[in-house]
Formats: structure tokens, sequence, C-alpha cells
């Protein structure tokens, strides 16, 4: 299973390059595509939250399955609802894990920008900070293939530290998750503010 996840989100890729048919399936939030996420993938996640799956934890492709799992494919399962942000504790747990352990060092660069964002999935300030500073590093490591890509991540690392600095949390989550909006935040969101996709 950890094999399967990994080649559907990445595709085909020698690590200098990004497969054109998984970049699609990333960013573009499709009932089709999240329906055949959760088909396909429903029942590992379930396993996932549960611990049922922490073995995987013992090697850097399966810690990076499983944050692919719980970080991105519950977005895609759950979107819309608080069910889509349940995992996020859980993911970046792990992610910290394998940061201490310098497991990340194993992964391409574009698994890593993938296996880096629990932390611009964090409400947390420091967190966001750690994350812009992943960004960054990733950047400054990569190859001309992908440098167009990393610059994008990075920007986009950046904007949501920004919004944490600014409001605290993430907007977009407050209908999903039952908070009042503020004001400001109710005014932000009518503007047009970022809702990544939920």
């Amino acid at each position: 299973m950890i094999d399967h996840i990994l080649h559907f989100w990445f595709g085909d890729s020698d690590g200098s390059n990004i497969d054109p048919q998984a970049r699609k399936r990333w960013f573009s939030g499709t009932k089709t595509l999240d329906r055949q996420i959760t088909e396909s993938f429903g029942g590992a996640w379930q396993q996932a939250i549960a611990g049922e799956l922490d073995d995987w934890l013992a090697t850097p492709r399966g810690r990076l399955a499983l944050v692919v799992l719980v970080d991105q494919m519950g977005r895609n399962m759950h979107r819309g609802t608080a069910a889509a942000f349940s995992g996020d504790e859980l993911a970046r747990q792990w992610l910290k894990q394998g940061l201490a352990a310098d497991q990340h060092f194993s992964l391409t660069l574009i698994e890593r920008s993938f296996f880096y964002m629990p932390l611009q999935h964090s409400e947390l300030l420091a967190d966001q900070l750690q994350s812009v500073a992943l960004f960054e590093q990733l950047l400054a490591e990569a190859p001309d293939s992908l440098r167009g890509y990393l610059q994008s991540s990075l920007d986009y690392a950046r904007h949501h530290a920004e919004i944490i600095e600014r409001f605290n949390r993430f907007p977009h989550r407050n209908a999903a998750l039952g908070r009042e909006s503020t004001d400001e935040e109710q005014l932000y969101l009518e503007q047009g503010g970022a809702r990544f996709g939920q």
C-alpha cells in the first residue's frame, strides 16, 4: 500500500522532474478525483487515523506515505468538512519525528515539499515559520528543472504564514469547524480571501 499511495501521488518521476498527471491531481480538487481517492484510499486513511499503520513510520517512504495519506488525501476525501483537518495533528507529529530523525533527507525534493506540508497547514505561527524556512531550503537545493515549482511552493508557504500572523488561524476553516468568524475574518473571506480548496 505504501508504494501504491506514493505512485498515485507522485507518478513516474526520477526526482528531477514532476509527472504532469500527478501534478494535476495535487491541486485540481475535482469531485471525480475526490471520489477516486476516497474509493482507493479511504480504508487506509481510517486505519492511519486509528494508529493501525504506525509500523510504516520506520522508513522514510512509509512515513511520507502516511503524511500524504492523512494530510493531503484526507483533504480530498473530506473536502469542506471538519474531517478534512482531523488528521492534521497526527501528520504534524509524524513530520516532526521524521525531521528529528533526518528521514526527510532520503526523499526527493518534490517528496520533501509534501512531507513538510503539515507545518504549512498548522495554525501555530512557530510551525509556519519553520515551514517557510524548510521551503526556502528546498528552493536553495533545487535544480533548474524544479526551481519554478519550488519557488511557487515557497510563495504558498509564505502566504499561509502571513494569514496565521494576521488572524492566528485560517478563516476559511471556521464554518467547517463551527467557529464564529470575526468581522475582520468575514470581510477577508467576502473579499476573496484564500480558501485553499476547502
